[in-house]
C-alpha cells in the first residue's frame, strides 16, 4: 500500500521529477515537491491537489542552509517522509576536458553530488529513527561508462553510483531500501540546459524514440511498490534504439 505514504521529490518542476509527481499522485501518495521555480511548483501543486495532499518547497539543492531550513519548515503532517526521490540534476556543456568551463564543472558537482548529499542528510535521520524508508537516487548511464566530452558530468554520476552503494551499506541495519535508477537518453529539458539553449539541443532526440519521463516515473513507482523483502538495488534503462552511451540507431 502506498496511499498513506509521503514522498519528497527534488527537481519536481520538470522532466522525470514532474512525471514522478503525477504518477505518485494517481496512487494517493502525499507529495513534497521541491524545486527552484516557484511558479512551476504552484502549477503542479494546483493540478495534483485534486488527487492527493501536496506541499511545495522552493530552494536550490546547492545551498545547504536553504536545504535544511526548507525541510525543517515542513508542517507536522508532512514531516514523516517515507520515500525520498533524489532527482535534481543537470549537465552543463559538452567539451573536452582541456576546454571545460569551470562554472559548468562547479554546477554539475554542486547539484548532482553535493545537492543530493545535502537533501539526503536532511531527510535520512527521521528514516533511521523509524527504521523504515526508501531512497531512490536518479543516476544515469553516464555513471556506468565515460563517453567522449562527458568527463565531469560522467564523474558526477559515477559519484552518485558510489554514494548510492555506500548508502545501501550504511542504512542496511535500519531496514531502509536504497535504489539507483539509471536512464539513458530521456527526452526532457536536459539537453536544452546542457547546450545552453543552442539549436544543437534539438537534434539530440531526432531520428529515434527516446525514453519519456513517464517511462522512468513508471519504473520508480514499480520500485517503491515491491514487497518489503524486495529491493530494486540498481537498474539501467535505455530506449530500444540505444545500446550504450555512444551507440544510438537513428533513422534520419
Amino acid at each position: 500500500m502506498t496511499n498513506n505514504k509521503t514522498a519528497l521529490i527534488t527537481g519536481a518542476t520538470s522532466g522525470i521529477g514532474r512525471a514522478t509527481a503525477h504518477e505518485f499522485a494517481k496512487h494517493g501518495i502525499k507529495l513534497i515537491l521541491c524545486g527552484r521555480r516557484q511558479e512551476r511548483l504552484d502549477t503542479i501543486q494546483s493540478a495534483l491537489s485534486k488527487q492527493t495532499d501536496v506541499i511545495t518547497l522552493n530552494f536550490d539543492v546547492r545551498d545547504k542552509t536553504e536545504v535544511f531550513k526548507a525541510i525543517e519548515s515542513l508542517p507536522l503532517s508532512f514531516k514523516h517522509i517515507d520515500i525520498l526521490i533524489n532527482n535534481a540534476g543537470n549537465a552543463h556543456g559538452l567539451e573536452p576536458i582541456q576546454e571545460g568551463n569551470l562554472d559548468d564543472w562547479d554546477a554539475m558537482m554542486d547539484i548532482n553530488v553535493k545537492g543530493l548529499l545535502y537533501v539526503s542528510k536532511a531527510v535520512i535521520p527521521q528514516m533511521t529513527e523509524r527504521q523504515s524508508g526508501h531512497i531512490i537516487n536518479i543516476g544515469s548511464s553516464a555513471g556506468r561508462e565515460v563517453y567522449p566530452k562527458g568527463n565531469v558530468y560522467c564523474a558526477s554520476k559515477h559519484a552518485v553510483a558510489a554514494i548510492t552503494d555506500g548508502m545501501r551499506i550504511d542504512l542496511n541495519p535500519y531496514d531502509i531500501k536504497v535504489s539507483s535508477i539509471n536512464p539513458g537518453l530521456v527526452e526532457t529539458e536536459f539537453s536544452q540546459v546542457r547546450f545552453k539553449g543552442d539549436a544543437i539541443a534539438d537534434n539530440v532526440y531526432k531520428g529515434y524514440k527516446a525514453l519519456q519521463p513517464e517511462d522512468i516515473a513508471d519504473i520508480i513507482y514499480f520500485a517503491i511498490t515491491r514487497p518489503k523483502h524486495v529491493n530494486i538495488a540498481d537498474l539501467l534503462v535505455f530506449p530500444s534504439a540505444q545500446a550504450n552511451s555512444v551507440t544510438v540507431k537513428k533513422n534520419l
